[in-house]
């Protein structure tokens, strides 16, 4: 079985942990970076990234994530997660490290604060009908490099994005009851999965 860990340090972890054993996937709670080693796939939930990172880089994440990315296996962000992927975060004057593993430049809370939330319907590719997307103070990807597939705009902002192994999108897929976004990258991930025997 194909096994997805969250990353359990801020953020939405249990919406996602449903999300994926609903999906016929085995859920993983990601609170150390040894766990990584049995993981197929990786989620980075939304949450508030400033303080993500600061934990990621105190309980020692940041070099094993991006070990995880190198050895080709999946790693998805939402939100907060999207950004700590970017390599280049508008206006960003902090010290912390980000992952820096994808090839997009982002701004923070593009779509207002808590109280702009919103839901829309998108056209996602891999999808054959529009996803509820939820929006709460959600980033955008202000322009992306060539080798970045554009997944999903919304009003000329682009919202999901992929690039190889890695996915990433401003909105919340985990707080619907829609499944497919998940299931779209847990089959990133099988198709990532080496057998521990081969």
């Amino acid at each position: 079985m194909v096994k997805i860990g969250v990353l359990a340090l801020q953020g939405a972890v249990s919406e996602h942990l449903n999300h994926i054993e609903k999906s016929g996937a085995e859920a993983i709670n990601v609170k150390n970076p040894e766990q990584l080693d049995d993981l197929d796939g990786l989620i980075l939930p939304g949450g508030e990234s400033t303080t993500m990172r600061k934990l990621m880089l105190k309980y020692g994440f940041l070099e094993p994530i991006r070990t995880f990315a190198k050895k080709g296996k999946a790693l998805f962000g939402t939100c907060a997660g999207m950004i700590i992927l970017a390599k280049d975060i508008e206006g960003d004057l902090e010290e912390e490290e980000s992952l820096g593993l994808m090839d997009v430049k982002v701004r923070r809370n593009s779509f207002g604060r808590q109280v702009d939330s919103f839901e829309a319907d998108l056209d996602i590719t891999g999808l054959d009908a529009p996803f509820p997307a939820i929006f709460i103070r959600a980033p955008h990807i202000l322009s992306v490099s060539d080798h970045v597939d554009i997944v999903s705009t919304w009003e000329d902002r682009i919202v999901a994005v992929r690039q190889g192994n890695i996915l990433a999108t401003s909105f919340h897929p985990e707080l619907t009851d829609d499944y497919r976004m998940i299931g779209l990258f847990i089959d990133m991930a099988r198709k990532a999965h080496v057998p521990a025997d081969s």
